[in-house]
C-alpha cells in the first residue's frame, strides 16, 4: 500500500473542477488522484460501455456527459484519449467554441508535447502535455501506482510551475521532455515497456508449452532479477547464450522455436542480434566466438548443430 501523502486541501486553496473527455484507463485515474489532493472531479465523457462502467466505478457520483459539457463544467480538462485521435478533438473542440479562455487543457499522450493544443491555445486554453510513464489497468490500484510514478512533462515556461503543481499532487515528479523529443521519448518507453509484456506473454506460452506448470512463478524471480540488474548496471547485466557466444545454444533454440512457436522466431532473431551488438560493443562477447554467432543469427534455417541445414543443396549459393 502506498504511504505517500497527499496534499491537505486545506493547505491549498486553489481547488479546481476536473473534467475528463476519454474514460479509458488514463484519464479516471488521474482525476481520482485529482480528488485524493483536493480537486473535485464534476463530469467525464465515455464512448464504450466499459469506459462508462470504469468511470462510474473510478469516479462514482460524478455525471456522463458529452464532451462539449465536459469543457463547459471544468476548469481543469483531461483529455485522455488514444494518440491518433487527440489533434481532431482538440481542432474540434476549438472549432465548436467548448474551450473557454483560462481553462487548463491538459492531454496525457506521450507522443505529443504541448504544440497539439495549438488550436485551443489560441481560443485562449492553457495548454500542458503530462504523460505518465505507468502502465494503466483501469482499476483503482493505478492510483496507487502514480505515486513515485514519472510523468513526462511538455509546457510553455509560464505553465511551468503549474505543470508541476499538477504532477506533485498526484503523486509523481515531473521530468521535462522538450516539445521535439517527445516521440524519441514515447518510443524509449514502449520500447521497454509494451515490448516486454509481449516477451514475456512469449516466454510463458513457450514454458507452458515445454511442460511447466507454473510460468508466472519461474519467470517472476529470473525477471525481477534481470530488470534490477539492467537498471542498476546496464549493459554489464547482459547474460545468457548470445552474450557468452554460445552459437550451438543459440542455433538449439532456434530450431526448437521454429518446430513449437515459428510466429517467434523473428522476434527472438532480432532481440538476440541487438543483444549480440550491445554486448560485442561492451567487451563481453568475444570477437572470436562473433563470427559463428552472428552466422547462426541471420535468419535462416538451423539445425540444432549451428549449421543452417541446407548445406551441399541446389540454390544454396552464397
Amino acid at each position: 500500500m502506498s504511504t505517500v501523502q497527499h496534499p491537505d486541501p486545506s493547505d491549498r486553496p486553489a481547488r479546481l473542477t476536473v473534467g475528463v473527455v476519454g474514460a479509458g484507463r488514463v484519464g479516471p485515474a488521474l482525476a481520482a488522484s485529482l480528488q485524493l489532493a483536493g480537486h473535485r472531479p464534476v463530469a467525464v465523457s465515455g464512448v464504450s460501455d466499459t469506459s462508462r462502467r470504469r468511470a462510474e466505478a473510478m469516479l462514482p457520483d460524478v455525471p456522463l456527459v458529452p464532451p462539449a459539457e465536459v469543457l463547459q463544467r471544468a476548469d481543469l480538462v483531461l483529455l485522455t484519449v488514444p494518440d491518433d485521435a487527440l489533434p481532431g478533438l482538440v481542432t474540434g473542440l476549438a472549432e465548436t467554441g467548448a474551450v473557454r479562455p483560462g481553462q487548463l487543457l491538459v492531454h496525457t499522450s506521450g507522443r505529443y508535447g504541448a504544440r497539439v493544443l495549438d488550436p485551443a491555445l489560441r481560443a485562449g486554453a492553457l495548454p500542458l502535455a503530462l504523460h505518465p510513464a505507468m502502465t494503466f489497468t483501469g482499476t483503482p490500484v493505478d492510483v496507487q501506482r502514480l505515486a513515485g510514478c514519472a510523468f513526462g512533462v511538455t509546457a510553455p515556461e509560464e505553465l511551468r510551475l503549474a505543470a508541476q503543481a499538477l504532477v506533485i499532487e498526484m503523486g509523481g515528479e515531473p521530468e521535462w521532455i522538450l516539445e521535439e523529443n517527445r516521440p524519441l521519448y514515447h518510443a524509449a518507453l514502449a520500447l521497454g515497456a509494451n515490448h516486454l509484456v509481449t516477451l514475456v506473454a512469449q516466454a510463458m506460452e513457450l514454458l507452458r508449452t515445454a511442460g511447466v506448470e507454473a510460468p508466472d512463478r519461474m519467470l517472476g524471480p529470473l525477471l525481477g532479477a534481470a530488470l534490477d540488474n539492467a537498471l542498476r548496471s546496464g549493459d554489464a547485466a547482459l547474460t545468457g547464450p548470445v552474450a557468452r557466444g554460445d552459437a550451438g545454444t543459440v542455433a538449439a533454440h532456434v530450431t526448437e522455436l521454429r518446430r513449437h512457436a515459428p510466429q517467434a522466431v523473428d522476434g527472438y532473431l532480432a532481440m538476440a542480434r541487438a543483444t549480440a551488438d550491445r554486448a560485442l560493443a561492451h567487451g563481453l562477447l568475444k570477437p572470436e566466438l562473433a563470427e559463428d554467432l552472428l552466422g547462426v543469427l541471420a535468419n535462416r534455417a538451423v539445425d540444432g548443430n549451428g549449421t543452417d541445414g541446407t548445406e551441399g543443396t541446389e540454390g544454396n549459393a552464397r
